[in-house]
């Protein structure tokens, strides 16, 4: 991404020291919201996808097992996902660069991937076995300090005003019985440099933009 050493070493020290207990504290809104909810919408470019996370606990994760943290997750109902998404992250996997990622989906599977660059070993990937086309986590990151990509996926699924979508096996904590061999992070930033971007939660908008819009998550926002 064009960084110096230096100045990568000081940003790791920076979200190495971000208030992680603050974090967790402000994220429990969020966890109940999520519990709460049924309906996922999500709208932007190229986007507008569907699903149910009724059911399925949500997990902040925010310092005790991964360093940066600034996340959320949960998990679709298995069969639930419905439309299409495109990411406008770059990903690494499998030693490979993927760039334009985007899926659709009918009756929870991902039916077509697309790519602007290894679109084939991308179907590849997808055809592993018969959990790689369903979804395994969503997630929604926060982590103030983290910006832009690095095509590091520990530091790419926290970057503030993203989400996650994951092709692959579940968590544990968050179970939707979907299990596979391989579980893929792949990040869409909202922001408006981005293209901006809308998550409903049922009939409530909770960000925009990459800016949560409910007051009790605005400390999420920096």
């Amino acid at each position: 991404m064009g960084i110096s050493f230096d100045s990568y070493f000081d940003f790791v020290l920076d979200v190495s020291c971000v208030d992680y207990a603050a974090m967790q504290h402000n994220t429990e809104p969020l966890k109940a919201l999520m519990e709460r909810t049924d309906r996922v919408r999500i709208k932007g470019p190229g986007t507008d996808l569907a699903f149910s996370i009724r059911g399925i606990p949500a997990i902040p994760c925010c310092g005790e097992c991964n360093i940066p943290d600034g996340e959320c997750f949960t998990a679709p109902v298995k069969d639930s996902v419905e439309g299409v998404i495109t990411f406008n992250t770059p990903s690494i996997f499998w030693g490979t660069t993927f760039t334009g990622i985007r899926f659709e989906f009918a009756g929870g599977r991902i039916i077509k991937a697309t790519a602007s660059q290894n679109e084939d070993l991308l179907n590849k990937i997808l055809d592993t076995d018969a959990g790689a086309r369903s979804v395994g986590e969503f997630s929604l990151g926060f982590n103030p300090l983290v910006r832009e990509p690095f095509c590091n996926t520990l530091f790419d699924e926290k970057i503030s005003g993203s989400f996650h979508l994951t092709p692959g096996a579940c968590y544990l904590e968050a179970p939707n019985g979907n299990e596979s061999a391989i579980h893929w992070d792949l990040v869409q930033i909202q922001r408006p440099e981005y293209g901006g971007g809308e998550i409903w939660f049922d009939d409530l908008l909770i960000r925009k933009d990459g800016l949560f819009t409910v007051p009790e998550l605005y400390a999420l926002n920096s």
